[in-house]
């Protein structure tokens, strides 16, 4: 036990300890974790970081107090976007009518394009609209009920006109289908059909001067001056509308249009579609009002449009007079150069048009020589592209001849990729 005289000196010297701090109270530390709060991100330990807290409007200094997070994803839930960790933010499951508090209540999205299915205007992903599928009898939750186009669905929402098909000049005057003179194509109808042609340009007549019955409508060309036009190849009309109605049976979606330089009777066309069985596929046009959709035109039965160039007969309204239900540039130029888009027959104000893209020799003959010129894909597409901005109307059809050589149907196909001239141009296929 000290003495009497030892208790000041302790004393001083505890004053003097207290004085210099070095028996001071220790620092606050609310949660009791070492930190003091003056240095802990954490005041009261409850796993929020104090700015964190504050910025969720719960207390930063109450342990019992602390935000509410769904998804246990350190995002409270009143900043977290998607409070129950579901993928789909909780303004987008307010618009699908799910729960975005609870992740086992979540959108439907069949096609899985992040458009809930009540918000899809096409919810199975198939290309066609609900509303359009809902209409034409098809199941727009059912991706596998659908229909296609000329290769694609959204196609078959294009109108008629909106539309450029790949027309073959003379079509059936091929070396395969026997011509002698003035042949335009290596390969006959098979080989055009495969290589995506669905527009025909051909010649009626009848075989001879002494064979003028409706049996006797064949396919060929000539000036008629002085010897028949069937007297250098023919090809029967019959056999090639037959087998035309045959690849047209197994495909799917395509329409397909004729353009017929006719010498026979209207009656004796008639009858050729009769007897092959395509008169009841051929769509009848009313003039002034709009072409169908492609899509509508399949699912009537009335894929196959006719036109002739022969005025227009009331009696065979299928026959639509060319220049007065389209139009057509000049053909036949001789040399690239000379080559335009102005209207040569028809008027110009019909939507349905052909632009005419071929060469004649010196003999004014199909040119097999410089057909791959004007048929390359970069020229023919120039010029299909530069026609569609003069005119503000793409063309329905580019007609050319040896269509083997060049590039006629990716030429179409790049065209039909876009929707207006100005678009850029897609890559080639």
């Amino acid at each position: 036990m000290g003495t009497m005289e030892e208790r000041p000196l302790s004393l001083l010297i505890c004053f003097i300890l207290l004085s210099s701090g070095c028996l001071s109270s220790p620092p606050p530390d609310l949660d009791g974790d070492g930190i003091s709060d003056s240095e802990d991100l954490d005041d009261d330990g409850d796993g929020w970081n104090d700015d964190i807290e504050l910025n969720c409007s719960t207390d930063p200094l109450d342990g019992d107090s602390f935000p509410e997070d769904e998804d246990w994803d350190l995002i409270c839930s009143i900043l977290d976007d998607d409070d129950d960790g579901d993928d789909w933010s909780d303004s987008e499951e307010e618009e699908c009518s799910t729960d975005p508090k609870s992740e086992m209540s979540v959108p439907s999205d069949l096609d899985s394009d992040g458009l809930c299915d009540i918000n899809d205007e096409d919810a199975d992903g198939d290309g066609l609209p609900n509303l359009w599928e809902e209409e034409r009898g098809f199941d727009p939750m059912d991706p596998e009920d659908y229909m296609s186009c000329h290769g694609e669905s959204v196609y078959c929402m294009r109108s008629y006109d909106d539309f450029t098909f790949p027309e073959t000049h003379n079509a059936y005057s091929s070396v395969e289908d026997g011509v002698l003179i003035g042949v335009n194509h290596y390969t006959g109808l098979q080989s055009q059909w495969d290589g995506g042609i669905r527009a025909f340009m051909v010649d009626s007549h009848h075989r001879s001067d002494d064979n003028t019955s409706a049996e006797d409508v064949r396919f060929c060309h000539g000036t008629g001056q002085f010897f028949h036009p069937c007297l250098f190849g023919e090809v029967d009309a019959f056999e090639w509308i037959s087998l035309l109605g045959s690849l047209m049976d197994n495909s799917s979606g395509d329409v397909v249009t004729l353009l017929i330089e006719n010498y026979v009777p209207a009656e004796h066309l008639e009858f050729l579609f009769l007897e092959t069985g395509m008169y009841d596929r051929i769509y009848t046009h009313t003039l002034g009002e709009s072409w169908p959709s492609l899509g509508d035109l399949v699912l009537s039965g009335t894929d196959l449009v006719v036109f002739w160039e022969q005025s227009q007969n009331d009696d065979f309204p299928w026959l639509h007079d060319f220049g007065v239900f389209s139009w057509t540039t000049d053909y036949a130029e001789d040399s690239q150069e000379e080559m335009s888009c102005t209207v040569y027959r028809g008027d110009g104000s019909q939507p349905v048009w052909h632009l005419n893209n071929w060469l004649s020799n010196a003999f004014g003959l199909p040119d097999p020589v410089r057909a791959g010129e004007v048929n390359d894909y970069d020229a023919l597409l120039n010029r299909s592209i530069e026609c569609w901005e003069i005119m503000d109307n793409r063309p329905t059809f580019v007609a050319v001849d040896y269509w083997e050589d060049g590039e006629i149907t990716n030429v179409t196909i790049t065209m039909n990729k876009m929707s207006h001239w100005s678009d850029e141009v897609p890559q080639r296929p």
